[in-house]
């Protein structure tokens, strides 16, 4: 995995101006060499800063999005490979939007697994991808200004950011039950 980073790192840093575009393809390659969306982000905030990583980081992850939602409607094995995980993930469970945003916050939630969630959410690729471009934002700004300050967190700084996050992502769905008994018991 680190000579992975280096290898990528080396390629940046040769290709001048082509870095950003080489980084963005990055970010679409990344699910065929099996690399964490932090680890990228992380890569591009020490390559081109906050602000250039984090906007190359939205660009590439945006992208990313929109060409998975290509492949999972032209071909429907994906999508029921896709389904198959999800529920075995999560069962019948449904989620609200803003679970799912909380849930591209945290590093070890499948991006793809989330991308189905907003899939079956929306109504058109349009309304996916508005909410797919919001959902890449928040995790894109927070690793890229962390960079490599995430990896050296102490536990308890991690172990209380993620319960800040479950306990969010628990209270909204806590929200979205109490509003469905709601509607259920007023029809």
């Amino acid at each position: 995995m680190m000579e992975v980073e280096r290898w990528i790192e080396g390629i940046i840093e040769q290709a001048g101006w082509l870095g950003p575009v080489f980084f963005i393809l990055l970010h679409l390659l990344r699910p065929f060499l099996f690399l964490p969306v932090v680890v990228i982000c992380i890569a591009g905030g020490y390559l081109f800063g906050f602000v250039q990583g984090a906007i190359y980081s939205i660009i590439g992850l945006s992208l990313m999005g929109a060409v998975f939602y290509k492949i999972v409607n032209r071909f429907p094995f994906v999508r029921e490979r896709m389904m198959k995980v999800k529920r075995k993930v999560a069962g019948e469970r449904k989620m609200t939007i803003g679970q799912v945003m909380i849930l591209r916050v945290m590093p070890f939630v499948h991006f793809h697994l989330l991308s189905i969630y907003l899939m079956d959410m929306t109504r058109s690729y349009r309304e996916y991808m508005q909410y797919s471009i919001l959902g890449v934002i928040t995790p894109a700004l927070l690793y890229t200004a962390f960079g490599e300050a995430m990896e050296k967190m102490p536990w308890y700084v991690s172990v209380t950011f993620l319960s800040v996050l479950l306990a969010l992502y628990a209270l909204l769905g806590r929200r979205n039950k109490n509003r469905q008994q709601e509607s259920s018991e007023s029809c």
